[in-house]
């Protein structure tokens, strides 16, 4: 297959950066609700960050209740901020893997099963695949810093060339995603097709059992279609994260148009 074609290098801002660790001190047993935070100054040295970047990232976290300022007596901790497992921008298409490793998080993976298994009619129609067909199927519990991330299925249309399964399975159990796995295979990947929304995890259904939730809790269920640069889609995935575990956001741009006279003059 022809190579892989070069992207651009996903960066997040010093800004985004500074919330990160903002978040991750401000978590629990490190900090409690009521808890007043030191002076800006001090909590600049500490991260290695600017007073600047500093204000722009608690603005941040004051926007989301999770420190309250209070004129003339200072900042304290507000609702307990949790750091989530990954903080994912849907501008680029990056693994998992890649952003923890970015992002200074360790990766795992327990109860990994593969095989070849009867793929489901929505992924036989996404894959391309007649009905009935069979295709690799990858599920495994994804554990970031020991802590549940996330519940994922993966289905590989069975024109990828993919490794042994003993080699398969030892980088699944070391985190390593399936889409760096395909890259790998010398599949020229070019984009893919998310939809994001929201579910319900119960103790008892397989999938809120392999995270571990204890009653009725809500998720968050990402499904993408993995497409090489002639259109065809070689991956169907859906995975599913727990409260806490991924932050989304998506950057926007406003379209080319026509710009409006100022005054009614024309910048000419």
């Amino acid at each position: 297959m022809a190579s892989r074609q070069a992207k651009p290098e996903a960066r997040i801002s010093v800004v985004d950066s500074a919330e990160i660790s903002l978040r991750e001190w401000l978590g629990p047993g490190n900090h409690r609700p009521g808890d007043r935070l030191p002076p800006e100054q001090e909590i600049a040295a500490m991260l290695g960050i600017s007073r600047g970047t500093l204000r722009l990232a608690l603005e941040r976290l004051a926007a989301n209740g999770e420190i309250v300022r209070r004129q003339g007596s200072g900042t304290y901790v507000g609702r307990v901020a949790v750091p989530s497992a990954f903080s994912e921008g849907l501008e680029v298409l990056e693994s998992y893997a890649s952003l923890a490793r970015r992002q200074g998080h360790s990766v795992k993976a327990r109860g990994v099963s593969i095989g070849q298994k009867r793929a489901p009619g929505y992924v036989a129609e996404a894959l391309n695949l007649r009905k009935n067909s069979d295709a690799l199927c990858v599920e495994r519990t994804l554990l970031v810093d020991k802590a549940y991330a996330a519940h994922m299925r993966d289905w590989i249309h069975p024109s990828v060339p993919l490794p042994s399964l003993e080699r398969l399975q030892s980088a699944v159990e070391g985190g390593q995603m399936m889409l760096d796995i395909v890259i790998e295979a010398g599949v020229p990947v070019a984009f893919a097709r998310t939809g994001i929304r929201p579910r319900l995890l119960e103790p008892d259904d397989p999938v809120g059992s392999a995270l571990g939730v204890k009653r009725t809790t809500g998720a968050l269920e990402i499904t993408e279609t993995i497409h090489v640069n002639g259109g065809d889609a070689v991956q169907y995935s859906i995975d599913v994260f727990p409260p806490g575990a991924i932050d989304l956001h998506v950057l926007r741009g406003v379209g080319e148009r026509e710009l409006a006279p100022v005054n009614g003059r024309s910048s000419g």
